[in-house]
């Protein structure tokens, strides 16, 4: 498979390294930032568009169902597009659906705009591991990822800080008009030094893969995604929605290992390390995207702070998972996954097993170290075990391995979203039946505040899930050191 170019082709001086990388950084950035905003604004969303939370949530989930539904055409993609043609792509998907977003007079409209962004993210994500995996050396690669982590996790941290100063200030609007003109700015510096490091091999399309993909994994998601509504699990398009997506991936895993040009190359599930690591990656995801949605609702709904108020309170989190991630990916090119990541669920566990036990009254210094361990947790799991999966593969399905792991970590971001607001919603609901006056408002605090609690157990038992695995663990040892070759 001729997806990327020679170790002969790279090794020349004229591919600058860290332009390229910039590039991708800045606009990889800008995306995280406008996704995890938006978190922030989900109360003043409610009030200012009259929606429920479960409508709100699907800002959050039908981003996450876009990307899992076209990540895993990303592999199919770099064969058939340039870098450059695959770069600008995305940006201008970003930049028209951050501008549509800046000006939508209703709820349908931002939904639409938040699809046309999850567009750019889902051809800028994949684009970026690649790129990685072809430019930096596997002896390097842990140190590369932890400073791809330092930017990435800076994003969401101040996102939602900057976007409580901006709702206060201003509307929920500056939100997205902030952002746009860093996307322009990313997009004018990638066009001026962005190179094409992929060889296009034009693969033939087999559209009956790309439908059974789409109905799939878009089918799983919708259906986690409605179980949040009113009905809950008991509504018959929930089982409807999982059945049909399963029965699709189950036909896709069928045709992929029947082909002699799978859209997927399942063949990096041989690969022992690369799976847990997976799974390990699934697990993070849920917890986060559960985590980042959950925090902020309580602390403007349960504790009554300003949206501004909660991104401070948020941000000291982030910001240390940030600093912490490029410290990770050292010791991770030094020592392995197994000494890093079997601590880091550990502290995951502890810290969403303290956070069960919140209230109205819980002090905000409490919240800020529960919040920040938990980030320094995630910052020990997620990069190493990752890295490690993908060391473990050979080179040529690099673009297959990176295109099912950022498949899997969307799709487990959107079940993670909609199980933590199920799950928050059918406890708050528990507890209002079991009151004489459901609608005394500090009952209603108080079922709230239950919904809550419940959500980080089912967190909590996931991430033990997690740590039990961990111990599968094993340091890859890295056959192929030269840099980027690919045959």
């Amino acid at each position: 498979m001729e997806n990327t170019i020679s170790s002969t082709d790279i090794n020349k001086e004229r591919v600058r390294k860290m332009p390229i990388l910039v590039s991708l950084l800045l606009s990889g950035f800008i995306g995280m930032f406008s996704e995890t905003a938006l978190n922030v604004a989900l109360s003043d969303l409610m009030k200012a568009l009259n929606i429920t939370p479960t409508t709100a949530q699907w800002l959050t989930t039908a981003y996450l169902l876009t990307l899992g539904i076209l990540v895993p055409l990303s592999g199919l993609l770099i064969q058939r597009f340039t870098t450059r043609q695959l770069f600008i792509a995305s940006l201008l998907f970003s930049i028209i659906g951050t501008a549509l977003a800046a000006s939508s007079p209703n709820f349908e409209f931002l939904l639409i705009a938040r699809v046309v962004q999850a567009m750019g993210t889902a051809l800028l994500l994949p684009l970026m591991f690649n790129t990685i995996l072809v430019l930096i050396p596997a002896e390097e690669r842990g140190a590369a990822m932890g400073m791809i982590g330092l930017v990435i996790m800076v994003a969401p941290a101040t996102g939602p800080t900057i976007a409580g100063l901006l709702i206060e200030r201003l509307s929920w609007h500056w939100i997205f008009w902030m952002s746009l003109p860093f996307l322009v700015i990313a997009l004018i510096f990638g066009m001026v030094f962005m190179q094409n490091i992929t060889k296009v091999t034009k693969p033939a399309i087999d559209w009956l893969s790309i439908l059974l993909s789409s109905v799939g994994f878009g089918g799983v998601v919708f259906g986690f995604s409605s179980a949040g509504e009113e009905d809950g699990w008991n509504s018959l398009k929930v089982w409807i929605a999982i059945a049909a997506g399963a029965f699709a991936l189950i036909l896709f895993v069928w045709r992929q290992l029947t082909m002699k040009q799978p859209l997927m190359d399942l063949k990096v599930f041989k690969y022992p390390m690369f799976v847990v690591g997976l799974l390990l990656i699934f697990v993070c995801m849920i917890v986060i995207l559960a985590a980042m949605l959950i925090l902020p609702l309580y602390l403007i709904n349960g504790q009554g702070y300003s949206a501004f108020k909660a991104g401070l309170i948020l941000l000291p989190g982030g910001l240390i998972n940030g600093l912490f991630s490029p410290l990770m990916g050292k010791l991770f090119d030094k020592f392995g996954p197994k000494w890093l990541v079997i601590p880091g669920l550990a502290v995951v566990a502890a810290t969403l097993w303290l956070f069960s036990g919140i209230n109205t009254a819980s002090a905000v210094a409490f919240v800020i170290v529960l919040h920040s361990a938990l980030m320094i947790g995630i910052s020990m799991v997620f990069m190493p075990a990752q890295t490690n999966g993908i060391n473990q593969l050979p080179l040529e399905l690099y673009p297959h391995g990176t295109a099912i792991m950022n498949t899997l970590q969307q799709v487990a971001g959107a079940i993670g979203t909609a199980l933590a607001i199920s799950i928050m919603t059918a406890g708050t609901n528990s507890y209002l039946k079991s009151v004489e006056n459901p609608q005394d408002p500090a009952q209603q605090l108080a079922a709230f505040t239950q919904g809550v609690q419940h959500s980080f157990i089912f967190a909590m038992s996931l991430t033990l899930a997690g740590l039990i695995l961990a111990f599968f663990l094993k340091r890859v040892a890295v056959r192929h050191p030269q840099e980027g070759a690919m045959h």
